[in-house]
């Protein structure tokens, strides 16, 4: 219970600061999660909301990495895992098994896909000054890929370009 309520308070101060940081314009670009192992950078403006994943239903005869609709605020939004996504569409497979109280974070309305993201683990937002060096991605990398950035901890981060996932055949073809 007390994960839950601290949490909910995370959420809430990362809501905050979203709204905070979306009006200032300010250098804050990212937010950054934890998906399978791997620290992703998904851009702000390209994000939504972000919700505990709770009560989804499943639908049969999907992709694997497809876990079901979620009922948000009376919207219906398909559940993608995330990692499986990435690992399936040629990055990097999941390095650590799912967390036990996870989240999703809706891709952004002006995109037009009711979809949210299952996600690990919520780390904040990051600006570009969070980082010591960027590179292009990786050759052979999925096409929704961004730079790839490393902070002064040595921690390796890759940016998701929500605009161009949300439009890939891949991931609007859900059934198996």
């Amino acid at each position: 219970m007390a994960n839950r309520e601290a949490l909910r308070e995370l959420q809430t101060r990362l809501a905050s600061r979203l709204k905070a940081a979306r009006l200032e314009g300010a250098s804050v670009a990212w937010l950054a999660v934890r998906v399978g192992g791997n620290n992703l950078l998904l851009p702000l403006a390209q994000s939504g909301e972000i919700y505990p994943l709770t009560n989804f239903q499943a639908v049969p005869y999907a992709r694997s990495w497809f876990r079901g609709v979620l009922n948000i605020r009376g919207g219906l939004y398909g559940v993608v895992d995330l990692a499986d996504f990435i690992a399936q569409s040629g990055g990097s497979a999941r390095t650590e098994p799912p967390a036990t109280d996870l989240s999703v974070v809706t891709i952004n309305v002006t995109l037009e896909v009711n979809c949210a993201l299952q996600i690990d683990g919520l780390l904040g937002l990051r600006g570009a000054d969070a980082f010591v060096s960027s590179f292009p991605p990786e050759q052979g990398a999925p096409v929704y890929f961004g730079n790839r950035f490393v902070d002064a901890s040595g921690g390796r981060w890759q940016e998701i370009d929500l605009r161009i996932l949300s439009q890939t055949p891949q991931f609007l073809n859900i059934s198996a």
